[in-house]
């Protein structure tokens, strides 16, 4: 008979210290319970003054006692705090899921809105790899444009999650650049016309028109009636894809090729070429990443959005000197970053 003791339970499987790690990096139910949340406008609730289960229940039309399970993970991760018995209020995390806070993060979660709706197709995310192209119609049975221009509100959803960060990388961007010379700008897939605005505001004596498709286009007529520059702007409603409807210039493409496969943005910036006056230049405000070794997580989680949502990409800094050199061009000038990371790069037409 054996006289061996028996091996305690923790001695059989330690794990390793990447464990915990592993497991926060892999977890979806965080994620999800902060997309409910936000569906539910739980902080807005609660900095309406509703404070108790049963009440926010009875405000978030919900199950009383699932709810008080998804507080209580929210609870867990910092987002909410229960400060006296069934009293509950958003931590300064949680306050960011609030629709009036100045850096709110409800469209980002929100599946109602068009990039927390978006997100979602994120699930569908081994096809995308699998198959090498988007998801977003595997969910939703339409492409992702299709959808944004099709669903007014939908589509204002995701034009003012994007002109929220863009406006203030819009304002550097203008600085940075220098105007002389500059007669007539061409925005290529303006949308509401935000980089055009700050241009004017800056240089009121440049002439502009703005190209979109139809529903951001009629968006972008209002805005710019709104801010006195409906005689300024000339706002085209047609498609990047054809030939581009003036010559300019300057020629500005603000995150519009991360949308698209490398086919069809070199494609786009054929047209831009075709379009420039003599000694014209193309302005791309994009992110172009530069790190040498490690990539940013910022970077290549925005890369694996696109590829989901519709099949684009975020590119390196050589990635966009190929495809400038593709479509008959080369890269003049990079800025250093600007907020958020994007940057702007200068292209001008190759020497024949």
């Amino acid at each position: 008979m054996s006289t061996d003791e028996p091996t305690p339970p923790s001695a059989v499987a330690e794990l390793p210290p990447e464990f915990a790690t592993l497991m926060r990096l892999a977890d979806l139910v965080t994620p999800m319970s902060l997309r409910v949340a936000a569906h539910l406008r739980l902080v807005d609730h609660m900095r309406d003054g509703v404070h108790d289960l049963e009440s926010l229940a009875k405000a978030t039309d919900s199950h009383q006692d699932t709810l008080g399970r998804l507080i209580r993970h929210l609870i867990a991760v910092d987002v909410l705090a229960e400060p006296t018995p069934d009293h509950y209020v958003p931590t300064p995390l949680g306050e960011l899921l609030a629709h009036g806070h100045p850096a709110t993060q409800v469209g980002w979660l929100d599946p109602t809105h068009m990039i927390g709706r978006a997100d979602l197709a994120l699930v569908h995310l081994f096809e995308a790899v699998r198959d090498g192209g988007s998801v977003y119609k595997h969910r939703y049975g339409k492409e992702f444009w299709d959808d944004v221009s099709d669903d007014p509100d939908l589509g204002a959803t995701f034009y003012d999650l994007m002109a929220h960060g863009q406006k203030r990388i819009f304002g550097e961007a203008v600085e940075l650049h220098d105007w002389t010379g500059v007669r007539h700008i061409l925005d290529v897939g303006g949308a509401d016309g935000d980089l055009i605005t700050a241009v004017l505001a800056k240089e009121p004596g440049i002439s502009a028109t703005l190209l979109e498709l139809p529903g951001p286009a009629a968006r972008a007529r209002a805005k710019f009636e709104e801010n006195g520059l409906a005689g300024k702007v000339e706002v085209v409603a047609g498609s990047f894809f054809d030939p581009l409807p003036v010559t300019a210039d300057l020629i500005t493409v603000s995150f519009v090729l991360h949308n698209w496969s490398d086919d069809d943005a070199v494609r786009i910036l054929r047209h831009c070429a075709r379009a420039l006056e003599p000694d014209g230049s193309v302005l791309l405000v994009e992110c172009a990443d530069q790190s040498p070794s490690k990539p940013d997580p910022g970077f290549t989680s925005g890369d694996l959005r696109m590829m989901a949502y519709f099949g684009g990409r975020e590119r390196t800094y050589g990635q966009w000197q190929e495809l400038a050199i593709a479509a008959g061009m080369r890269i003049e000038s990079v800025s250093n970053a600007l907020a958020y990371g994007a940057r702007v790069l200068t292209l001008v037409k190759s020497a024949a």
